[in-house]
Protein backbone atom coordinates (compact mmCIF):
# COMPACT_ATOMS: atom_id res chain seq x y z
CA UNK A 1 0.00 0.00 0.00
CA UNK A 2 2.99 2.26 1.15
CA UNK A 3 4.66 1.88 -1.88
CA UNK A 4 1.57 1.84 -4.71
CA UNK A 5 2.34 5.70 -5.24
CA UNK A 6 5.45 5.09 -6.99
CA UNK A 7 4.98 1.76 -8.39
CA UNK A 8 4.18 1.88 -12.24
CA UNK A 9 1.60 -0.54 -13.54
CA UNK A 10 1.20 -2.66 -16.54
CA UNK A 11 -0.44 -0.61 -19.44
CA UNK A 12 -3.31 -2.81 -19.43
CA UNK A 13 -4.19 -1.88 -15.90
CA UNK A 14 -3.52 2.18 -17.00
CA UNK A 15 -6.08 1.54 -19.24
CA UNK A 16 -9.17 0.14 -17.43
CA UNK A 17 -8.55 2.16 -14.86
CA UNK A 18 -8.92 5.34 -16.78
CA UNK A 19 -11.75 3.80 -18.12
CA UNK A 20 -13.03 2.87 -14.84
CA UNK A 21 -12.82 6.79 -13.85
CA UNK A 22 -14.46 7.90 -16.41
CA UNK A 23 -17.16 5.02 -16.03
CA UNK A 24 -17.52 6.51 -12.26
CA UNK A 25 -16.87 10.39 -13.28
CA UNK A 26 -20.42 10.11 -15.95
CA UNK A 27 -22.37 8.00 -12.31
CA UNK A 28 -21.75 10.58 -10.65
CA UNK A 29 -22.68 13.58 -12.99
CA UNK A 30 -25.88 11.41 -14.76
CA UNK A 31 -26.32 10.53 -10.64
CA UNK A 32 -26.92 14.75 -10.10
CA UNK A 33 -30.39 14.36 -11.78
CA UNK A 34 -31.69 11.57 -9.69
CA UNK A 35 -33.45 12.27 -6.28
CA UNK A 36 -30.36 10.61 -4.33
CA UNK A 37 -28.02 13.39 -6.24
CA UNK A 38 -30.59 15.97 -5.54
CA UNK A 39 -30.92 14.84 -1.89
CA UNK A 40 -27.19 15.12 -1.76
CA UNK A 41 -26.24 18.24 -3.43
CA UNK A 42 -28.69 20.08 -1.12
CA UNK A 43 -27.31 18.30 1.42
CA UNK A 44 -24.04 19.52 0.68
CA UNK A 45 -25.30 22.90 0.09
CA UNK A 46 -26.29 23.06 3.40
CA UNK A 47 -23.81 21.98 5.56
CA UNK A 48 -20.65 22.62 3.43
CA UNK A 49 -17.22 23.35 5.05
CA UNK A 50 -13.91 24.64 3.63
CA UNK A 51 -13.32 25.00 0.15
CA UNK A 52 -10.78 21.84 -0.36
CA UNK A 53 -12.59 19.20 -2.63
CA UNK A 54 -15.14 19.25 -5.62
CA UNK A 55 -18.68 17.99 -5.12
CA UNK A 56 -19.46 17.30 -9.01
CA UNK A 57 -22.07 18.51 -10.90
CA UNK A 58 -22.05 21.43 -8.82
CA UNK A 59 -19.99 24.58 -7.81
CA UNK A 60 -20.12 23.31 -4.22
CA UNK A 61 -16.55 23.07 -2.57
CA UNK A 62 -16.65 21.42 0.75
CA UNK A 63 -13.93 19.57 2.83
CA UNK A 64 -12.38 15.94 1.45
CA UNK A 65 -14.52 14.03 3.97
CA UNK A 66 -17.80 15.66 2.70
CA UNK A 67 -17.02 15.86 -0.50
CA UNK A 68 -15.96 11.95 -0.74
CA UNK A 69 -19.54 11.10 0.60
CA UNK A 70 -21.39 13.56 -1.37
CA UNK A 71 -19.55 12.16 -4.82
CA UNK A 72 -19.76 8.54 -3.26
CA UNK A 73 -23.52 8.95 -3.07
CA UNK A 74 -23.95 10.54 -6.68
CA UNK A 75 -21.82 7.91 -8.42
CA UNK A 76 -24.15 5.34 -7.07
CA UNK A 77 -27.80 7.13 -7.16
CA UNK A 78 -28.02 5.37 -10.40
CA UNK A 79 -27.30 1.65 -11.19
CA UNK A 80 -24.89 3.06 -13.46
CA UNK A 81 -21.34 2.64 -11.78
CA UNK A 82 -18.78 -0.62 -12.35
CA UNK A 83 -18.85 -3.91 -9.96
CA UNK A 84 -17.13 -6.29 -9.11
CA UNK A 85 -18.50 -10.30 -8.67
CA UNK A 86 -15.83 -11.52 -7.24
CA UNK A 87 -16.31 -9.21 -4.46
CA UNK A 88 -20.02 -8.88 -4.07
CA UNK A 89 -19.52 -4.91 -4.44
CA UNK A 90 -19.44 -1.50 -6.47
CA UNK A 91 -16.07 -0.66 -5.74
CA UNK A 92 -15.59 2.79 -8.46
CA UNK A 93 -18.55 4.67 -6.74
CA UNK A 94 -17.07 4.74 -3.59
CA UNK A 95 -12.85 4.61 -4.59
CA UNK A 96 -13.39 7.09 -6.95
CA UNK A 97 -14.88 9.85 -5.08
CA UNK A 98 -12.44 9.11 -2.08
CA UNK A 99 -9.10 9.09 -4.10
CA UNK A 100 -10.29 12.47 -6.09
CA UNK A 101 -11.46 14.65 -2.99
CA UNK A 102 -7.77 13.82 -1.10
CA UNK A 103 -6.11 14.18 -4.32
CA UNK A 104 -7.34 17.59 -4.09
CA UNK A 105 -6.52 18.26 -0.60
CA UNK A 106 -2.56 17.24 -1.10
CA UNK A 107 -2.61 18.18 -4.93
CA UNK A 108 -1.82 14.77 -6.36
CA UNK A 109 -1.17 14.38 -10.22
CA UNK A 110 -3.00 12.54 -12.56
CA UNK A 111 -0.77 9.63 -12.20
CA UNK A 112 -0.85 9.29 -8.53
CA UNK A 113 -4.33 9.48 -8.53
CA UNK A 114 -4.96 6.27 -11.44
CA UNK A 115 -2.63 4.82 -8.53
CA UNK A 116 -4.64 5.80 -6.06
CA UNK A 117 -7.93 4.64 -7.64
CA UNK A 118 -6.28 1.23 -8.93
CA UNK A 119 -4.72 0.18 -4.95
CA UNK A 120 -8.12 0.67 -3.16
CA UNK A 121 -9.93 -1.51 -6.20
CA UNK A 122 -6.78 -3.93 -4.60
CA UNK A 123 -7.54 -3.96 -1.12
CA UNK A 124 -11.52 -3.37 -0.35
CA UNK A 125 -12.36 -6.28 -2.95
CA UNK A 126 -10.00 -8.50 -2.04
CA UNK A 127 -11.42 -7.97 1.91
CA UNK A 128 -15.09 -9.12 0.58
CA UNK A 129 -14.06 -12.07 -1.04
CA UNK A 130 -12.27 -13.32 2.13
CA UNK A 131 -15.20 -12.68 3.93
CA UNK A 132 -17.78 -14.99 1.60
CA UNK A 133 -19.01 -12.20 -0.56
CA UNK A 134 -23.16 -12.73 -1.28
CA UNK A 135 -23.40 -15.49 0.75
CA UNK A 136 -21.58 -14.01 3.80
CA UNK A 137 -24.18 -11.24 3.33
CA UNK A 138 -27.20 -13.39 2.87
CA UNK A 139 -25.81 -15.40 5.86
CA UNK A 140 -24.69 -12.49 8.69
CA UNK A 141 -27.23 -9.30 7.11
CA UNK A 142 -23.95 -6.95 6.50
CA UNK A 143 -23.43 -5.11 3.40
CA UNK A 144 -20.42 -6.73 1.28
CA UNK A 145 -20.69 -3.80 -0.64
CA UNK A 146 -20.42 -0.75 2.52
CA UNK A 147 -17.44 -2.92 3.75
CA UNK A 148 -15.68 -3.77 0.67
CA UNK A 149 -16.01 0.06 0.00
CA UNK A 150 -14.59 1.38 3.17
CA UNK A 151 -11.27 -0.66 2.96
CA UNK A 152 -11.09 0.22 -0.67
CA UNK A 153 -11.58 3.63 0.06
CA UNK A 154 -9.55 4.13 2.56
CA UNK A 155 -6.42 2.60 0.76
CA UNK A 156 -6.89 4.64 -2.05
CA UNK A 157 -7.27 8.25 0.14
CA UNK A 158 -4.00 7.02 1.85
CA UNK A 159 -2.03 6.36 -1.03
CA UNK A 160 -3.22 9.82 -2.09
CA UNK A 161 -2.48 11.54 1.08
CA UNK A 162 1.39 9.71 0.60
CA UNK A 163 1.20 7.73 3.80
CA UNK A 164 4.35 5.24 4.49
CA UNK A 165 3.85 1.71 5.76
CA UNK A 166 3.58 2.30 9.52
CA UNK A 167 0.64 4.69 8.65
CA UNK A 168 -0.67 2.36 6.37
CA UNK A 169 -1.05 -0.05 9.64
CA UNK A 170 -3.06 2.14 11.55
CA UNK A 171 -5.34 3.08 8.48
CA UNK A 172 -6.60 -0.29 8.33
CA UNK A 173 -6.94 -0.44 11.98
CA UNK A 174 -9.07 2.75 11.60
CA UNK A 175 -10.87 1.13 8.63
CA UNK A 176 -12.00 -1.85 10.61
CA UNK A 177 -13.51 0.45 13.00
CA UNK A 178 -15.15 1.68 10.53
CA UNK A 179 -16.30 -1.48 9.07
CA UNK A 180 -20.37 -1.46 8.83
CA UNK A 181 -23.47 -1.88 6.01
CA UNK A 182 -26.36 -3.75 6.57
CA UNK A 183 -28.50 -6.07 3.87
CA UNK A 184 -31.63 -4.25 4.49
CA UNK A 185 -30.70 -1.31 1.98
CA UNK A 186 -32.05 -4.28 -0.09
CA UNK A 187 -35.84 -2.81 1.30
CA UNK A 188 -34.99 1.14 0.33
CA UNK A 189 -37.42 2.33 -1.95
CA UNK A 190 -36.09 5.25 -2.97
CA UNK A 191 -32.60 4.33 -3.32
CA UNK A 192 -30.80 7.29 -1.66
CA UNK A 193 -29.81 4.90 1.54
CA UNK A 194 -28.51 2.35 -0.41
CA UNK A 195 -26.32 5.42 -2.31
CA UNK A 196 -25.64 6.11 1.19
CA UNK A 197 -24.54 2.73 2.35
CA UNK A 198 -22.39 1.48 -1.08
CA UNK A 199 -20.34 4.33 -1.57
CA UNK A 200 -21.38 7.61 0.65
CA UNK A 201 -20.73 6.37 3.99
CA UNK A 202 -17.70 3.87 2.54
CA UNK A 203 -16.33 6.96 0.98
CA UNK A 204 -16.66 9.27 4.03
CA UNK A 205 -15.44 6.24 6.50
CA UNK A 206 -12.19 5.57 4.02
CA UNK A 207 -11.08 9.37 3.70
CA UNK A 208 -11.91 9.75 7.63
CA UNK A 209 -9.28 7.12 8.12
CA UNK A 210 -7.05 7.91 5.82
CA UNK A 211 -7.10 12.05 7.12
CA UNK A 212 -6.92 10.47 10.69
CA UNK A 213 -3.75 9.43 10.28
CA UNK A 214 -2.20 11.82 8.06
CA UNK A 215 -3.05 14.43 10.43
CA UNK A 216 -1.07 12.19 13.35
CA UNK A 217 -3.64 9.71 14.80
CA UNK A 218 -2.09 6.41 15.84
CA UNK A 219 -3.87 3.09 16.38
CA UNK A 220 -2.96 -1.19 16.36
CA UNK A 221 -0.27 -2.21 14.36
CA UNK A 222 -2.06 -5.04 13.06
CA UNK A 223 -5.64 -5.00 12.91
CA UNK A 224 -5.70 -8.60 11.80
CA UNK A 225 -3.91 -10.56 14.08
CA UNK A 226 -4.40 -10.56 18.01
CA UNK A 227 -6.83 -10.15 20.42
CA UNK A 228 -10.01 -8.73 19.17
CA UNK A 229 -9.07 -8.67 15.60
CA UNK A 230 -11.05 -8.06 12.47
CA UNK A 231 -10.98 -11.41 11.41
CA UNK A 232 -12.26 -12.65 14.68
CA UNK A 233 -14.96 -10.23 15.10
CA UNK A 234 -16.17 -10.66 11.25
CA UNK A 235 -15.22 -14.67 11.03
CA UNK A 236 -15.06 -15.01 7.27
CA UNK A 237 -16.01 -17.80 5.33
CA UNK A 238 -13.10 -18.45 3.30
CA UNK A 239 -8.82 -18.31 4.39
CA UNK A 240 -7.31 -15.04 5.58
CA UNK A 241 -4.95 -16.11 2.92
CA UNK A 242 -6.98 -14.70 0.11
CA UNK A 243 -6.35 -11.22 1.51
CA UNK A 244 -2.97 -11.22 -0.12
CA UNK A 245 -3.33 -13.64 -2.60
CA UNK A 246 -1.38 -12.48 -5.85
CA UNK A 247 -1.29 -9.28 -4.55
CA UNK A 248 0.73 -6.85 -6.95
CA UNK A 249 0.48 -9.69 -9.45
CA UNK A 250 -3.53 -9.94 -10.59
CA UNK A 251 -5.14 -6.33 -10.41
CA UNK A 252 -8.60 -6.56 -9.19
CA UNK A 253 -9.56 -3.50 -11.68
CA UNK A 254 -8.98 -6.04 -14.23
CA UNK A 255 -11.58 -8.38 -12.84
CA UNK A 256 -14.07 -5.58 -12.38
CA UNK A 257 -17.20 -5.20 -15.26
CA UNK A 258 -19.20 -2.31 -16.59
CA UNK A 259 -22.56 -2.36 -16.96
CA UNK A 260 -23.82 -2.15 -20.51
CA UNK A 261 -27.27 -1.41 -19.29
CA UNK A 262 -27.46 1.62 -16.58
CA UNK A 263 -29.69 -0.98 -14.12
CA UNK A 264 -28.92 -3.08 -11.42
CA UNK A 265 -26.43 -5.94 -12.13
CA UNK A 266 -28.38 -9.04 -11.86
CA UNK A 267 -30.63 -7.88 -14.77
CA UNK A 268 -27.86 -7.18 -17.31
CA UNK A 269 -27.79 -10.93 -18.71
CA UNK A 270 -31.70 -11.13 -18.94
CA UNK A 271 -31.75 -7.39 -21.28
CA UNK A 272 -29.29 -9.04 -23.14
CA UNK A 273 -30.62 -12.19 -24.04
CA UNK A 274 -34.08 -10.14 -24.50
CA UNK A 275 -32.57 -7.81 -27.22
CA UNK A 276 -30.36 -10.36 -28.97
CA UNK A 277 -33.87 -12.35 -29.66
CA UNK A 278 -36.11 -8.98 -30.04
CA UNK A 279 -33.54 -8.25 -32.87
CA UNK A 280 -34.01 -11.81 -34.61
CA UNK A 281 -37.36 -11.97 -34.55
CA UNK A 282 -38.68 -8.44 -34.78
CA UNK A 283 -41.11 -9.39 -31.87
CA UNK A 284 -44.26 -7.37 -31.61
CA UNK A 285 -45.19 -7.11 -27.96
CA UNK A 286 -48.87 -8.83 -28.77
CA UNK A 287 -47.27 -12.15 -30.46
CA UNK A 288 -45.91 -12.89 -26.57
CA UNK A 289 -47.62 -15.33 -24.30
CA UNK A 290 -45.35 -15.61 -21.70
CA UNK A 291 -41.72 -14.95 -20.57
CA UNK A 292 -39.39 -16.69 -18.34
CA UNK A 293 -36.70 -15.45 -16.73
CA UNK A 294 -34.23 -18.14 -15.49
CA UNK A 295 -30.97 -16.34 -12.75
CA UNK A 296 -29.19 -17.11 -10.01
CA UNK A 297 -31.06 -17.88 -6.58
CA UNK A 298 -29.69 -14.98 -4.77
CA UNK A 299 -29.48 -12.81 -7.71
CA UNK A 300 -33.10 -13.03 -8.49
CA UNK A 301 -33.89 -11.87 -5.20
CA UNK A 302 -32.38 -8.84 -5.55
CA UNK A 303 -34.28 -7.65 -8.36
CA UNK A 304 -37.69 -10.15 -7.71
CA UNK A 305 -40.64 -6.89 -8.25
CA UNK A 306 -38.71 -4.35 -6.53
CA UNK A 307 -40.51 -1.21 -6.14
CA UNK A 308 -37.73 0.53 -8.01
CA UNK A 309 -37.78 1.06 -11.73
CA UNK A 310 -34.02 0.37 -12.35
CA UNK A 311 -33.29 -2.58 -10.25
CA UNK A 312 -37.29 -4.18 -11.11
CA UNK A 313 -36.03 -7.10 -13.72
CA UNK A 314 -40.20 -8.04 -14.79
CA UNK A 315 -40.60 -4.16 -15.15
CA UNK A 316 -37.80 -3.81 -17.64
CA UNK A 317 -37.48 -6.92 -19.30
CA UNK A 318 -41.37 -5.55 -20.05
CA UNK A 319 -39.96 -2.08 -20.83
CA UNK A 320 -37.55 -4.04 -23.09
CA UNK A 321 -40.63 -5.71 -25.03
CA UNK A 322 -42.62 -2.49 -25.32
CA UNK A 323 -39.48 0.14 -26.57
CA UNK A 324 -36.96 -2.75 -27.83
CA UNK A 325 -34.10 -1.41 -25.94
CA UNK A 326 -33.71 -0.17 -22.35
CA UNK A 327 -32.43 3.80 -21.87
CA UNK A 328 -31.20 5.49 -18.77
CA UNK A 329 -34.28 7.60 -19.13
CA UNK A 330 -36.51 4.66 -19.79
CA UNK A 331 -35.25 2.35 -16.80
CA UNK A 332 -35.55 5.97 -14.63
CA UNK A 333 -39.26 6.41 -15.41
CA UNK A 334 -40.71 5.72 -12.18
CA UNK A 335 -44.30 6.47 -14.09
CA UNK A 336 -43.60 4.01 -16.34
CA UNK A 337 -44.43 1.48 -13.01
CA UNK A 338 -47.54 2.42 -13.71
CA UNK A 339 -47.90 2.68 -17.16
CA UNK A 340 -50.50 0.07 -18.09
CA UNK A 341 -48.45 -0.54 -21.96
CA UNK A 342 -45.84 -2.03 -19.97
CA UNK A 343 -48.39 -3.31 -16.74
CA UNK A 344 -49.73 -5.75 -19.79
CA UNK A 345 -46.41 -7.16 -20.76
CA UNK A 346 -44.96 -7.53 -17.33
CA UNK A 347 -48.05 -9.32 -16.48
CA UNK A 348 -46.34 -12.24 -18.71
CA UNK A 349 -42.74 -12.27 -17.34
CA UNK A 350 -42.34 -14.93 -14.40
CA UNK A 351 -38.93 -14.48 -12.74
CA UNK A 352 -37.27 -18.02 -12.01
CA UNK A 353 -34.84 -18.06 -9.19
CA UNK A 354 -32.27 -21.15 -10.71
CA UNK A 355 -30.17 -22.88 -8.41
CA UNK A 356 -27.90 -24.55 -10.87
CA UNK A 357 -27.23 -20.85 -12.25
CA UNK A 358 -26.75 -19.85 -8.49
CA UNK A 359 -23.63 -22.41 -8.54
CA UNK A 360 -22.18 -20.35 -11.62
CA UNK A 361 -21.61 -17.43 -9.54
CA UNK A 362 -19.95 -14.91 -9.45
CA UNK A 363 -20.78 -15.44 -13.36
CA UNK A 364 -24.21 -14.30 -13.97
CA UNK A 365 -25.83 -16.24 -16.62
CA UNK A 366 -29.39 -15.96 -17.68
CA UNK A 367 -31.70 -17.75 -19.50
CA UNK A 368 -34.54 -16.47 -21.02
CA UNK A 369 -37.91 -17.77 -22.78
CA UNK A 370 -40.50 -16.73 -24.89
CA UNK A 371 -43.42 -18.20 -25.98
CA UNK A 372 -45.17 -16.48 -28.51
CA UNK A 373 -49.03 -16.93 -29.21
CA UNK A 374 -48.92 -19.46 -31.91
CA UNK A 375 -46.95 -21.59 -29.32
CA UNK A 376 -42.96 -21.38 -31.20
CA UNK A 377 -40.78 -20.90 -27.92
CA UNK A 378 -37.61 -18.42 -28.17
CA UNK A 379 -35.02 -19.30 -26.05
CA UNK A 380 -31.70 -17.70 -25.50
CA UNK A 381 -28.75 -18.33 -22.64
CA UNK A 382 -26.26 -15.26 -22.07
CA UNK A 383 -23.16 -16.23 -20.32
CA UNK A 384 -21.53 -13.06 -20.69
CA UNK A 385 -23.13 -9.44 -21.26
CA UNK A 386 -21.17 -6.92 -22.68
CA UNK A 387 -19.18 -5.33 -20.35
CA UNK A 388 -17.97 -8.13 -18.18
CA UNK A 389 -14.55 -9.13 -18.28
CA UNK A 390 -15.50 -12.13 -20.17
CA UNK A 391 -17.07 -10.03 -22.99
CA UNK A 392 -15.33 -6.36 -22.71
CA UNK A 393 -16.67 -3.16 -24.10
CA UNK A 394 -14.29 -1.35 -26.15
CA UNK A 395 -12.72 2.07 -25.30
CA UNK A 396 -14.80 3.59 -27.59
CA UNK A 397 -18.09 1.89 -26.03
CA UNK A 398 -16.75 2.96 -22.41
CA UNK A 399 -17.00 6.70 -24.25
CA UNK A 400 -19.80 6.59 -25.88
CA UNK A 401 -21.95 5.23 -22.56
CA UNK A 402 -19.92 8.33 -20.69
CA UNK A 403 -20.58 10.73 -23.55
CA UNK A 404 -24.50 10.16 -23.11
CA UNK A 405 -24.73 10.11 -19.14
CA UNK A 406 -22.41 13.24 -18.77
CA UNK A 407 -23.84 15.68 -21.79
CA UNK A 408 -27.04 16.22 -20.60
CA UNK A 409 -25.84 17.92 -17.48
CA UNK A 410 -22.35 19.66 -18.34
CA UNK A 411 -22.90 20.12 -22.62
CA UNK A 412 -21.53 18.26 -25.29
CA UNK A 413 -18.39 20.83 -25.21
CA UNK A 414 -17.55 19.92 -21.90
CA UNK A 415 -18.21 16.42 -21.71
CA UNK A 416 -15.47 16.23 -25.08
CA UNK A 417 -13.00 17.82 -22.72
CA UNK A 418 -13.58 15.93 -19.45
CA UNK A 419 -13.84 12.44 -21.60
CA UNK A 420 -9.84 13.65 -23.03
CA UNK A 421 -8.37 15.22 -19.64
CA UNK A 422 -9.16 11.49 -18.38
CA UNK A 423 -7.95 9.30 -21.02
CA UNK A 424 -4.82 11.29 -20.51
CA UNK A 425 -4.11 11.37 -17.22
CA UNK A 426 -0.77 11.03 -17.12
CA UNK A 427 -0.63 14.95 -17.91
CA UNK A 428 -2.89 16.50 -15.48
CA UNK A 429 0.27 17.41 -13.10
CA UNK A 430 -3.03 18.65 -10.40
CA UNK A 431 -6.23 17.00 -10.46
CA UNK A 432 -7.53 20.32 -9.29
CA UNK A 433 -7.00 20.88 -12.96
CA UNK A 434 -10.03 18.58 -13.31
CA UNK A 435 -12.15 21.06 -11.13
CA UNK A 436 -13.90 23.28 -14.22
CA UNK A 437 -14.58 20.17 -16.50
CA UNK A 438 -17.12 18.67 -13.28
CA UNK A 439 -18.64 21.56 -12.17
CA UNK A 440 -22.00 22.38 -13.11
CA UNK A 441 -22.33 26.13 -14.30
Amino acid sequence: MAEAARRPLPEPVIEKTKHIILDTLAAMISGSELPPGKFILNFARLYQGAGVSTVVASKILTGPIDAAMCNGMLAHSDETDDTHPPSQSHPGASIVPSALAVGERFGVDGTRWLRSVALGYDVGPRVTITLGKLQYMVDTHRSTHAISGTFGSAAAAACAAGLNAQQMRWVLSYTAQQASGLASWQRDTDHIEKAFDFAGMAARNGVTAALLVQAGGTGVDDILSGADNFLAAFAPKNSAELLVEKLGERYEVTRTNFKKWTVGAPIQAPLDAMETVLRANRLEPDRVKQIVVRVATDEATIVDNREISDICLQHLVAVMLVDGTVTFKSAHDAARMKDPAVLRQRAKVRLVKDEELERLMPKRVAIVELTLTDGKTLTERVEAVRGTVENPMTRDEVVAKARDLIAPVLGSTGTTKLIERILELEKVKDVRELRPLLQKS
